[in-house]
């Protein structure tokens, strides 16, 4: 019990920190609706469910005695986060030069809102937040690092397992409370008329968190 303070403290800090998650679900809340940023904040929490499920099994001891694996997982990373900002840009582009689409969006159902509700793509918000997080080492170094120095091997299962869903649930309860601030329908008349930049700019963001990754490997497959 004498370690939930500082697994508090330490989980908060990190869940608030920028990063790639909360870049997905601010352009996911922004540029779509609230129910695919929930979505986008619940694949996050299950995301790191994948981080606390082999670091309790263990396999996080392989991440920690053998360098190449987690950089091949720092690698895989980068490469998917420079994926999503090429993806971003490549759909500001489209949406730049088709302006007319928000014309066409009926009053009872913005163009934003429409993307959020067919089983298939709902899914696939839900991937894209359990992606970018199971694949994210940022995430990953916070829970060895935190089962590691904070909690102990000596724990009980089941205070590490309370450990791991606490965590899981304060990724989950954090974005979503970012996907409803930043789905307010106050912001989207405004936000859907500098789209194309809201793209480029989370574009630029995920493409400099890949290059940063891809920077800190490079020295160590030299």
């Amino acid at each position: 019990m004498n370690a939930w303070p500082t697994v508090i403290l330490i989980t908060t800090l990190a869940v608030i920190s920028p990063g790639a998650d909360f870049a997905m679900v601010t352009r996911t809340s922004l540029m779509k609706s609230r129910r695919a940023g929930l979505l986008v904040a619940l694949g996050i929490g299950c995301g790191v469910l994948v981080h606390v499920t082999y670091t309790l099994l263990g396999l996080g001891v392989l991440l920690q005695r053998l360098p190449w694996l987690f950089t091949a997982l720092k690698w895989a990373g980068a490469a998917y986060l420079v994926w999503l900002g090429m993806v971003l840009w490549r759909e500001a582009g489209a949406t730049a030069t088709q302006p007319e689409q928000a014309a066409q969006a009926t009053p009872s159902e913005p163009v934003h809102s429409r993307t959020a509700h067919s089983g298939p793509k709902a899914f696939a918000f839900f991937r894209l937040g359990f992606l970018t997080n199971a694949l994210n080492p940022k995430t990953a170094l916070f829970i060895l690092s935190l089962f590691t120095q904070v909690v102990g091997p000596t724990s009980a299962m089941p205070t590490q397992l309370a450990y791991g869903l606490f965590i899981a649930t304060a990724h989950v309860v954090w974005f979503a409370l970012v996907a409803c601030f930043f789905s307010a329908p106050a912001l989207q008349p405004k936000v859907q008329a500098i789209r194309p930049w809201v793209d480029r700019s989370l574009g630029c963001v995920l493409l400099g968190l890949g290059m940063l990754l891809i920077g800190v490997n490079a020295p160590q497959m030299l």
